[in-house]
């Protein structure tokens, strides 16, 4: 590895290869409608997990966190999450009902950056988001224990076991503490990048009942 790092950061090229045209007079009245058509050209782009995101909370010592995940449903009401609520970001969503959601598609220079109020949906709705995890990944998440020291890997393999276990005798088991989240933005920005950074930034935000865009400075 080179001694200088500043100097190698600084030769890592950005905004190569040919990038999409955005035209923010074109975009649709409603951000949900833009970013669905953001991800859809991701995919068809070839972007691999377009659909991860970086979830930002605040825990109650005022201390931020960010790490990423998977967004469940984009629609009129909101971007949707989920989480264990004794997790390190379930304890924070607990603390504060708000949080940032970044997405970015180095592929296609773009970035989604969406925040506003956090609010649980209804148990009903948690638990059928539980149901349609994939096995380990529901035995994984039954087991409660997300971020705590791990003193022995073994004690991992023994738990998931049992967990798997549980979760074959009891196909239909949810786990209580399991919530489907729902982020309710404030505020939407999209962000198309450019080689020769005159980047184009809309923001939606929403004052009232209807949402307001403006163009940002880059």
């Amino acid at each position: 590895m080179t001694t200088d790092f500043r100097a190698y950061l600084r030769s890592l090229p950005v905004f190569a290869g040919e990038l999409p045209r955005f035209d923010p007079d074109a975009a649709p009245d409603k951000p949900d409608d833009l970013f669905r058509e953001w991800l859809v050209e991701a995919v068809e782009a070839g972007v691999r997990e377009p659909h991860a995101m970086t979830l930002s909370t605040t825990a109650s010592d005022g201390a931020p966190a960010a790490r990423v995940l998977i967004v469940k449903n984009v629609d009129e009401h909101g971007w949707q999450f989920a989480a264990h609520d004794t997790s390190p970001k379930g304890r924070d969503l607990t603390a504060h009902r708000a949080a940032a959601l970044t997405f970015y598609w180095p592929a296609r220079a773009r970035q989604v950056r969406v925040r506003g109020p956090v609010v649980p949906e209804p148990p009903e709705r948690s638990a059928a988001d539980f149901l349609a995890r994939p096995p380990g990944s529901r035995a994984e998440a039954s087991i409660g224990r997300q971020s705590q020291v791990l003193h022995d890997p073994a004690d991992l393999d023994r738990a998931i076991k049992l967990a798997r276990d549980r979760l074959d005798d009891q196909p239909s088991l949810v786990v209580p503490e399991w919530t489907l989240h729902t982020l309710r933005p404030a505020e939407v920005e999209f962000w198309q990048g450019d080689a020769g950074r005159r980047h184009t930034r809309l923001r939606y935000t929403r004052p009232n009942s209807t949402w307001q865009r403006d163009i940002l400075w880059p």
